[in-house]
Parts: C-alpha cells; sequence; structure tokens
C-alpha cells in the first residue's frame, strides 16, 4: 500500500506541519512518498528527505508550481494518483484548496480534517464544529483525506529518502498568481506558537490589545483573537483562532474577555493548557479551562504581565 503525502512549504522551508501529516500517513501504514511542487524548492526536498518514515520524495520543480495554484497542483497530483492508494494534504490553504479537485477529478468522496486514524479505511474527523466525531469508513479506491495536524505529533527528521524529479508540468493555463499580501510579525507563526494568548470582545477596542502585547513579548507567545473581537474591527482576520479561523493547539493557550462561543473553542480546545480569564464566572471558556481567572482582564492583565 502506497501513500502520497503532500508537502506544505513556501519553496525555501519546509512547515512543520508536513512533519504531523506523514505521522497520519505512518498511522495508516504502508510506503510513504512525500510530493514537493514549487519553483526553486530543492532546499525543501532535502528537507523532506530527512523526514522519518518517508522511503521517496518526488520533486516537481517548475515555474508552473512557484505558488501552487489549485489549478495546476490538482492536475499534477491527479496524475500521480495511479501509484497510490491514499494521497494526504494538511488542512490548511494550499491542501483545501487543491484536495477538493483532486477528489473531484477522480470521483471519490473526499474525507476531510481527520483527527485521528482507525484503520486504513477508516478515520475519525470533527463534525458539527467540533461538539460531535465521527467515524467515518471509505469504500473508495482511492482515499482523498485532508488532516488536521493539531490531532498529531510531528514525526522526527534524521532519515534519507531517496529524491526523485518529475518532469511532466501540468499547467492549467487558466489560473495566474495576481499577488501576495501578507502580514509581517516578529511574534511566531499563530498556526505554529507553542504559546498562544487571544483577545475577545471584552477587549473593547483594538487599541486595548496591546495589554497582551507585553504578555506576549515576555512569553514568546502568538497573538490570536476570536470572531467577535474580529468582526468587530478590533484586529485583522488574520488573527481569528476558532472553527472559521486557524485551528491552533499549542501547550498553552490564554483566553482574555473571550466568552467561549462552540465556534471558538473548536480552534482551540485541543490546546495542552487552557487559561481563561473573564469577568462572567458563567462564560462557557471555564468549561474547558485548566485554570481560570474570574476578574476584569483590565486589573488582571497588568498584574500578570508584572509578575512575568
Amino acid at each position: 500500500m502506497s501513500i502520497l503525502v503532500f508537502a506544505e512549504h513556501d519553496n525555501s522551508t519546509l512547515k512543520a506541519d508536513t512533519l504531523k501529516t506523514v505521522a497520519a500517513a505512518q498511522a495508516i501504514g504502508g510506503d510513504i512518498h512525500i510530493l514537493v511542487a514549487g519553483s526553486d524548492c530543492q532546499s525543501v526536498a532535502q528537507e523532506a528527505a530527512k523526514v522519518n518514515g518517508v522511503s521517496k520524495v518526488l520533486v516537481a520543480d517548475n515555474p508552473a508550481y512557484q505558488h501552487q495554484l489549485a489549478e495546476n497542483i490538482s492536475l499534477l497530483v491527479t496524475e500521480l494518483a495511479a501509484d497510490y492508494e491514499h494521497i494526504l494534504a494538511t488542512a490548511l490553504t494550499t491542501g483545501k484548496n487543491f484536495m477538493p479537485r483532486v477528489a473531484a477529478l477522480l470521483d471519490v468522496a473526499q474525507i476531510s480534517d481527520i483527527i485521528a486514524v482507525e484503520s486504513s479505511d477508516t478515520f475519525v474527523r470533527p463534525i458539527y464544529a467540533g461538539n460531535a466525531i465521527a467515524t467515518v469508513q471509505s469504500l473508495d479506491s482511492k482515499k482523498i483525506i485532508t488532516v488536521r495536524s493539531t490531532g498529531f505529533d510531528p514525526v522526527g527528521t534524521d532519515g534519507s529518502a531517496e529524491v526523485v524529479a518529475i518532469e511532466s508540468v501540468t499547467d492549467a493555463g487558466i489560473s495566474t498568481h495576481v499577488s501576495d499580501e501578507l502580514s509581517v510579525s516578529e511574534r511566531p507563526d499563530l498556526g505554529a506558537a507553542s504559546i498562544v494568548i487571544s483577545g475577545g470582545r471584552g477587549m473593547q477596542n483594538g487599541d486595548n490589545f496591546k495589554l497582551l502585547e507585553g504578555i506576549a513579548d515576555k512569553l514568546g507567545a502568538a497573538i490570536g483573537a476570536s470572531r467577535a473581537a474580529v468582526d468587530a474591527g478590533f484586529v485583522p482576520n488574520d488573527m481569528q483562532v476558532g472553527q472559521t479561523g486557524k485551528i491552533v493547539a499549542p501547550d498553552l493557550y490564554i483566553a482574555v474577555g473571550i466568552s467561549g462561543a462552540i465556534q471558538h473553542l473548536a480552534g482551540m480546545k485541543d490546546s495542552k493548557i487552557i487559561v481563561a480569564i473573564n469577568k462572567d464566572a458563567e462564560a462557557p471558556i471555564f468549561q474547558v479551562a485548566d485554570y481560570g481567572i474570574v476578574g476584569d482582564l483590565f486589573d488582571v492583565l497588568p498584574e500578570l504581565e508584572g509578575k512575568l
């Protein structure tokens, strides 16, 4: 049984989430190959070759794949699919973009956001914003799967896989990359940070998010927000944690002025330790918190920063 894992990368470095997707592939069992599709991405291929449990790295290095457009990547993966029973991608922007196209081209059902593997054809995934967990079995000959990386621990990186170049180019010619508009921050990436501190509607306005910055700097944390804070215009939407934002599972998650709606909990309840600061003792966030402080955040945050 062969498994193809699509590598998440920026053409220079391999994203850590790929190591977790490989862990899911190992749970399925079989010969694991990694596909690195990009432009001038040989450094990524060398990183991928070191991933434990991987026997081969396929490298599609061509300008057509520089921005990993779904129209081009889906054709490439579909072309390679004949040799694989399982095709896995991380449930991030790129994987969510092209994998449904692959499933449609192969005329099979996609299994999205798996958090555990029961067997080679049976997988566990959250539904209803994480309020229920479904165990689903696929009878399709090929399993097209996106992996919620928070459900798996990363594999090691002391392997030595074979690196093979793919010469064929699948340029659909129907889409072009216009531009990237990326937020720049010296803090850790929200999706990969080991510590996250998030603010909610209780912050009252965007200026008050500065109260989180001193704590974040002392802890080396990323700063997030609830959808209520984003919708109110306090902070940009790339800071949103939740069902319709980023799914995070850091070692420590600090929720400040966040009531704990189910949509937000779906995005952070797998965190190892959850700390809640809220003046409403009945807030739902306290039901999932390991530690809770009932108090006014405008009093608690300066004192917390002082203690740190």
